[in-house]
């Protein structure tokens, strides 16, 4: 008889055989440390049940959690130190290195001062495209769009598509939909453009949604700080797998050239934007790898373990998520229970 962790283990070897980094997919049974990944840190998201509301934590969650980790005696390392430790078999105790998607203001604003009272380092990762306004916080627009209509209509290849979005579980149904359209079912390229014709035609301003993110005057301030480290995010923020090669590697590559024009520093670390199997394998973690980064995160959830030091360009995260603001959840994630299949629904890993 197979015990339930047991068959768990098997269950998730067995899934992700196919993701093509099969290394990195064993469950993991304690750990050395982690990487803890957040995007949002307000005390007063604009919507509450928004259905991004995974993206957003409150600061005083955030507090709460840093405490905790150290009353346990993880220590909070930067993600160099972090890239050393697992290069060192986790001498030194266990670790966390902090790190953010994105450049939310609110990072700034709201969890800097948090981290400052902790002495907690963070990596923000940065894709420029988002910061210029060449590239747009399209999980944010659909939910506008959403939000603001009773029924609004899809126009695609096959014809139009009328969506209902009427009621509150109709919104999330209408999300959903709008959701695989963009990310599965037109071009990676084609994106921008299908966003914002469906954004014009339902009154929907996209640069409304800008001012969430810092400006480049805030990155560089940022950048500065003691306990804050750049990363890069791509470019555009795209889904790498669904690119061709060529356009991959300028996504990954040329954002370091971006930030370093900007920031006067070229970034050591790198986040996929999309990093679950579907949108990172080996030919994505090659060319992170090849583009010379020291390191390079994925959405997967994990602990980190020893075995890591071979793999750190595919290092796995702990979502800091803002469905579950509770330390008893963190303090799971963090036992190694967890495996790859842990809040596999698209909708919690895909930004």
């Amino acid at each position: 008889m197979i015990d339930g962790g047991e068959a768990i283990r098997k269950l998730a070897l067995n899934v992700v055989r196919y993701t093509g980094l099969a290394p990195l997919a064993r469950p993991f049974v304690g750990g050395i440390g982690a990487i803890l990944m957040l995007h949002r840190v307000t005390a007063t998201p604009e919507k509450p049940d928004s259905v991004n509301r995974h993206l957003t934590i409150a600061p005083e969650f955030l507090d709460a959690v840093i405490a905790d980790m150290k009353a346990h005696f993880y220590a909070f390392v930067t993600l160099d130190e972090a890239i050393e430790r697992i290069k060192a078999g986790g001498k030194g105790g266990q670790f966390a290195a902090m790190t953010a998607d994105d450049a939310y203001r609110d990072n700034m604003t709201e969890a800097l001062p948090v981290l400052e009272k902790h002495g907690a380092p963070i990596t923000i990762y940065v894709a420029p495209g988002l910061i210029n306004g060449a590239a747009d916080l399209w999980w944010e627009v659909v939910e506008d769009i959403v939000s603001a209509r009773n029924r609004l209509v899809l126009t695609t290849p096959n014809g139009p598509v009328t969506i209902d979005c009427s009621n509150p579980g109709k919104k999330i149904q209408a999300f959903a939909r709008l959701h695989d359209y963009l990310t599965l079912e037109i071009r990676e390229e084609d994106q921008r453009a299908v966003l914002r014709d469906l954004a014009r035609s339902n009154g929907i301003e996209l640069g409304a949604r800008q001012s969430l993110l810092m400006n480049w005057d805030e990155i560089r301030a940022m950048a500065g700080h003691p306990l804050v480290t750049i990363g890069a995010h791509t470019v555009n923020h795209r889904n790498l797998k669904r690119l061709s090669e060529a356009n991959a590697r300028h996504e990954v590559d040329d954002v370091r050239g971006i930030l370093q024009a900007e920031l006067g520093e070229a970034p050591r670390h790198f986040a996929y934007p999309y990093g679950y199997a579907s949108a990172v394998g080996e030919r994505e973690v090659g060319i992170a790898r090849h583009a010379g980064y020291a390191s390079a995160v994925t959405t997967r959830h994990g602990v980190l373990r020893a075995e890591h030091a071979g793999f750190l360009h595919a290092l796995p995260r702990i979502s800091v998520n803002g469905r579950y603001q509770s330390v008893a959840h963190i303090r799971t994630m963090l036992s190694g229970v967890t495996t790859p299949l842990a809040n596999a629904g698209k909708m919690l890993v895909t930004i």
